[in-house]
């Protein structure tokens, strides 16, 4: 029997998010994975990006799913008459880079950020992420899984070894050590915060690689869900405990699967990811800056950029607006709110090339926001940003309905009641009344006094995201907070 994609996408519940299919591990069955995988080497075949007899590389995260998974993928690959390339437990933007060098397509098994009861697989074209209308050519895709035996559960009843890792490492690290210099964190001395990030020995390599002393904490055995969005209360106790004890002038770590990065200050306080990718690009001496609409406006009035796009939540989106901003001679980049860091050009750094990586990346933000702030630290290079900062925070286990019941209020279609609405539930909490309103993902209010309100579904997980933004860190978190409260009181679950 023949299915397309989109019959065991229905099926399953295993959907495309924000960046990749993700789902619950217990819905994310052998037979799953082995048919997206299918999808996506028929739909690269059908655009003539792969063919059978070609390689496909791919790795995956620390999660306890993730070895299962890799297996199954490896297995399509074979069924559809590729070679599958392991290259081990490393992080995304290490196997991203790597593969595109070799100009092979890839994927990463990975959940990112959410708990470990979720997984996901992330899929590259030889030249890129699969955007969002590849997605669609992929959900197409007839596939035949009649090569293998499955139980009644999907699973596969002869479950295949994976083969031997290459070393993607070694590359990866050269990258930002060939183009910053073996001595650009000389004299400092770094924490790595490790926890379960599938790239934590890696950091250690690249800021030891720069000259940096690197000193590894917290390391864990157990999945530990990092969101560099939302920074859960015990990383931010950790991180000031740290600065005081081992008087280190910053901590750097990355959420799962090592795309997203967290850096903190030598007081123990975590940069938010876009201060971060203003920070990156500003160093890199980008032209044109593309990021999604929940990032602050302190990008839009610093005049090193000529120009700034806004684009909808997730990868796909800002490397879409990349592709189409991109210009000869000009440098090109993206960052999101989470901090993953998308080098759409080329660049020099004093005579040395670093060449594009157009996928998040979590090393590049760290290693630039380092340099650019000297001995003198990084509070005072954030410091010296024009004014205005953010904060996020979430429901979880906010599902569905209660997501599209959310939407359905604060979009009822006619602008006076919607905006009556938001000055009724919203004008209060932000302390002034509604200026305007952006609906280009989720719903993000401004209002007259510049605080900004914005409510959106996530893509990966069932939660709901709140972003807000404010003059101080203090206004914009209780800002934040109660959004939420009025949020899960007026749609309890």
């Amino acid at each position: 029997m023949t299915r397309t994609v989109a019959d065991w996408m229905q099926q399953s519940g295993v959907a495309f998010g924000t960046s990749g299919a993700r789902g619950l591990v217990t819905a994310m069955s052998d037979r799953v994975c082995h048919a997206y995988t299918l999808g996506f080497l028929g739909f690269l075949e059908e655009v003539g990006a792969w063919k059978p007899g070609s390689a496909v590389a791919l790795a995956g995260d620390l999660r306890p799913s993730t070895p299962r998974i890799l297996a199954a993928c490896a297995a399509a690959i074979r069924d559809a008459g590729g070679e599958p390339v392991f290259c081990g437990f490393q992080p995304t933007p290490a196997l991203a880079a790597w593969a595109f060098k070799r100009h092979i397509p890839s994927l990463m098994v990975t959940g990112s950020h959410i708990p470990d009861d979720r997984n996901g697989i992330k899929f590259y074209r030889p030249d890129g992420e699969i955007l969002k209308e590849d997605e669609a050519g992929m959900a197409r895709q007839i596939v035949d899984q009649s090569r293998r035996q499955w139980q009644a559960d999907g699973s596969m009843i002869v479950h295949p070894s994976l083969p031997e890792p290459l070393d993607i490492v070694t590359e990866y690290v050269a990258r930002y050590v060939d183009a910053f210099g073996a001595r650009a964190l000389a004299g400092r001395r770094i924490c790595v915060y490790q926890h379960s990030a599938v790239g934590r020995d890696v950091l250690v390599q690249v800021l030891a690689g720069l000259g940096a002393e690197v000193l590894p904490v917290g390391r864990s055995d157990r999945f530990i869900p990092v969101d560099t969005e939302a920074v859960r209360p015990e990383d931010q106790a950790l991180a000031r405990q740290w600065a005081a004890e081992l008087r280190c002038d910053a901590i750097a770590s990355t959420d799962g699967d090592s795309d997203r990065p967290l850096l903190a200050d030598a007081h123990g306080i975590w940069l938010r990811g876009d201060i971060l990718g203003q920070l990156c690009a500003r160093l890199l001496g980008a032209d044109v800056v593309v990021t999604p609409v929940s990032s602050n406006s302190v990008v839009e009035r610093m005049p090193e950029f000529s120009r700034v796009e806004r684009t909808r939540i997730g990868s796909p989106h800002v490397i879409a607006a990349m592709n189409r901003t991109r210009a000869d001679g000009m440098v090109v980049c993206g960052y999101e709110a989470n901090g993953g860091f998308l080098l759409g050009s080329d660049v020099e750094i004093e005579g040395r090339t670093l060449k594009a990586l157009p996928t998040r990346d979590a090393v590049l933000p760290i290693v630039a926001a380092l340099v650019a702030a000297g001995s003198n630290g990084l509070a005072a290079l954030v410091d010296d940003l024009p004014p205005g900062v953010t904060h996020s925070d979430r429901l979880p286990e906010f599902a569905s309905a209660r997501r599209d019941a959310l939407m359905a209020w604060l979009d009822p279609g006619d602008a006076a009641e919607q905006a009556a609405r938001f000055d009724e539930a919203f004008a209060a909490i932000a302390g002034a009344s509604l200026a305007s309103v952006n609906l280009i993902d989720g719903v993000r209010m401004h209002f007259s006094n510049g605080r900004v309100i914005h409510l959106r579904g996530s893509g990966n997980a069932p939660e709901l995201r709140c972003y807000t933004e404010a003059e101080t860190p203090a206004v914009a978190e209780t800002i934040s907070r109660a959004a939420l409260a009025l949020v899960a009181a007026r749609f309890p679950g």
